[in-house]
């Protein structure tokens, strides 16, 4: 195998399924912090939960779709939607501050936006609900 080929390995789809199932844990842990305020967000106390506010449109998406993720469940759809959600907050909350990801503090928006915007075209892979409702299917 050369390191310049894509890998075969039988790992593959099993790493690629880890890498998904952390992500949705951490983007749902980040909407605990908006919704139950639990764990408690470092440095400044979040306002009270309220869907009507870009914290709590964002803390639902990010509570519902990080759970969707994690399980493999309507993976692409979710990820799609979750997507959009990290552009939006890239260009509201980070791009105004400098050009530059690494200046505006932006680098954890911008991955998450093309990690999820991948993930709703490759799909949730193994280890996922998805991937039993497809096995079920056929």
């Amino acid at each position: 195998m050369s390191m310049y080929t894509s890998s075969s390995s039988r790992f593959t789809g099993d790493t690629y399924a880890l890498l998904r199932i952390i992500a949705g844990l951490v983007f749902f842990i980040t909407g605990t912090m908006k919704v139950f305020h639990y764990p408690e967000f470092p440095g400044y106390p979040m306002p009270p939960y309220n869907l009507f506010t870009q914290i709590g449109v964002a803390g639902t998406l990010e509570v519902v779709g990080g759970l969707l993720i994690t399980l493999g469940l309507f993976t692409r759809p979710a990820a799609f939607v979750l997507s959009g959600e990290m552009a939006f907050a890239y260009f509201i909350g980070h791009a105004g501050k400098s050009f530059w990801p690494t200046v505006n503090m932006g680098i954890p928006a911008l991955f998450l936006c093309f990690y999820f915007l991948h993930l709703a075209f490759a799909g949730a892979g193994p280890w996922s609900v998805d991937a039993l409702l497809h096995k079920r299917k056929n």
